[in-house]
């Protein structure tokens, strides 16, 4: 089957291309009775939003249109259609890449895989990361679900090429990160991955880096046995990123060079309840989570798209050929994927949910709804910038 949906009973089917005129997303299994309008997309759209400072010059709006199931400002049951329309389009800038598939992107393998003649090298196509947009839209529809079981997930960028941030950061701080133009979690750290991405568009290179996610209050017994683990969907959700080249949970990769001694955590009894001393699985166990605090990294490759001259065939004399890539692009991917990163989490979290039974398949009362829109208007309060929530 195409590989355009994601998720079993809360499940997202992205479509549009990054030059077709809008991308979006259809999505089913939404519980009736959830307070939800065009604001609250919008929210989450605007932290991957294009356009800004430091990421990809491409000027879009990314305002939301939801075309179906709501009414009186909430959800009915039925499938949610929301669509993003495209407004900055420069389609010329891309002509060279028609017959240059460019070094470190999809264009040859898509080129292998449907034909040349039915490849659509506009921006990418289909391959472009301007397809995430479905998925965050998408999510804010996930987060705002997961707030009946206060659920709240947040993301900062942990490294930016070869600066990694080597302190603890509060969970509040990364909630925060969201206003930083690099998603920096302090202010330190932020400068440092301005002036290194400011290097990167002056030199007209890029840099890879990785995202970090913690989600505080995670309802404990998700994960299905076997092949639907927990940490096995997270994986995938994440892996099928554009640019994500790694994943990793709790401890991860430093687990390897350890000794069984070294990585038990042990289990205490923790505010009356029981749990672990410091949580080295990252809030998942045998693929189950635990209740502790989720924390998974996302490793993102350097931006393909660069100006520096590489090598390539041009497909029309298959000869050798050089190409310097044109158009707007992110001097670091990983910057606006911190969103996407959350926003995969989230799908993967709100369908085990509903799947565990532990949020509602069908309905959701109007004390509940209360809740969740209380504790939605809270998280979004939490995010604003220091000098606004004054």
């Amino acid at each position: 089957m195409p590989g355009n949906s994601f998720g079993n009973i809360f499940r997202i089917t992205t479509f549009g291309e990054s030059h077709g005129p809008a991308v979006g997303a259809v999505i089913d299994g939404v519980p009736a009775g959830l307070p939800l309008d065009k604001e609250d997309i919008q929210f989450e759209l605007s932290f991957r939003r294009p356009g800004r400072f430091l990421v990809s010059g491409r000027r879009e709006k990314d305002e939301p249109e939801i075309l179906s199931g709501i009414f009186n400002g909430k959800t009915t049951g039925a499938p949610i259609a929301i669509l993003v329309r495209n407004n900055d389009v420069i389609s010329s800038l891309y002509e060279e890449i028609k017959y240059k598939p460019r070094p470190g992107h999809a264009d040859l393998p898509y080129i292998m895989r449907y034909g040349y003649e039915n490849w659509d090298y506009r921006g990418g196509g289909r391959s472009s990361a301007r397809e995430t947009v479905g998925r965050v839209a998408a999510s804010a529809i996930a987060k705002k679900l997961l707030m009946f079981t206060n659920t709240i997930i947040a993301g900062h960028l942990k490294s930016l090429g070869n600066i990694e941030l080597d302190t603890e950061v509060k969970f509040d701080d990364i909630l925060c990160s969201k206003y930083s133009p690099v998603r920096a979690s302090n202010k330190d750290i932020e400068n440092k991955f301005i002036e290194l991405v400011k290097k990167a568009t002056t030199e007209g290179d890029s840099y890879g880096g990785i995202a970090e996610i913690f989600v505080e209050n995670p309802p404990p017994g998700l994960g299905e046995p076997v092949f639907d683990k927990i940490k096995a969907d997270l994986a995938k959700a994440i892996m099928s990123i554009p640019a994500a080249v790694g994943f990793e949970y709790g401890l991860g990769f430093k687990l390897a060079k350890m000794r069984g001694s070294e990585a038990n955590d042990e289990i205490i009894i923790k505010n009356g309840k029981l749990g672990w001393k410091n949580n080295t699985s990252g809030g998942i166990l045998g693929g189950i989570t635990n209740g502790e605090p989720i924390i998974l990294r996302c490793a993102f490759k350097p931006t393909s798209s660069i100006r520096i001259p590489q090598e390539t065939i041009d497909l029309r004399t298959m000869n050798e050929s050089k190409i310097s890539v044109l158009g707007r692009h992110d001097p670091a991917v990983a910057i606006r994927g911190v969103s996407v990163v959350e926003a995969m989490t989230s799908l993967v979290l709100v369908d085990h949910a509903i799947r565990s039974g532990v949020i509602p398949s069908v309905k959701i009362d109007n004390k509940e709804a209360e809740i969740i829109q209380e504790r939605w208007l809270r998280y979004k309060e939490a995010c604003k910038p220091l000098e606004e929530s004054q």
